[in-house]
This record gives C-alpha cells, structure tokens and sequence, in this order.
C-alpha cells in the first residue's frame, strides 16, 4: 500500500479516538523522557511503521507519545537510517546497538 493510500486511515474516528485515548494516558514525549527532560506530547507515533498495515496502525502497543520536534526529526531519521540519535542528560546514547551501550555500568564495571 503506498503512502498516500494508507494516509486515509489517520482521519478515521477510530485512530482519532485511539490517538486521544493514548495521549491522556501517556501525555509526556518518550523520546524527551529517556533524555530526562518533561516536554508535553503532541504526536502518537507508531515504533513499527506500519506502512498501511491496520492491525499495525490500531495497535495500542505499537505507540508512542512524541512532541512534535522528535518525530519530526529523530523518529524520521531513525525511519530512514536505523540509527536511534541522542543521548541522555549524562551524555550516554540513546541506541542501544551503539558501542557505547550499557551506559553507567559498563563504564563503572572495571573499577
């Protein structure tokens, strides 16, 4: 299904209500929240594109609370790269396949 077929589907009452019901349940930015910031979400992203998949589309485990700012720039990079970009107010990437990963503890395992 190409894009513009499946954009239909974002204009349906049942994704409007899934996505208000998603939003007053989870109303903080996750991407925000790993980094240790509180920013108010104003996007439900999907994690799995669904790209016109509805069982996909209207799966509540399948959505994120994201302000607009991330899922207009790291989601979508992400999308396209496979690379999570970020880090953590400590500075510790946000990918968990980066070298880095495991943050703190392994950084503090040879001591």
């Amino acid at each position: 299904m190409q894009r513009n077929e499946y954009q239909r589907l974002y204009a349906t009452a049942h994704w409007k209500r899934l996505r208000a019901l998603h939003l007053s349940g989870d109303p903080l930015c996750a991407i925000c929240k790993q980094q240790g910031y509180r920013t108010v979400a104003t996007v439900v992203d999907h994690i799995k594109a669904h790209r016109g998949d509805t069982s996909l589309f209207y799966d509540s485990e399948n959505l994120q609370s994201l302000c607009k700012l991330h899922h207009d720039s790291v989601k979508q990079a992400e999308e396209k790269g496979g690379v999570v970009r970020g880090c953590t107010k400590d500075g510790l990437p946000l990918d968990p396949s980066h070298r880095w990963g495991g943050g703190v503890e392994s950084l503090d395992s040879g001591r």
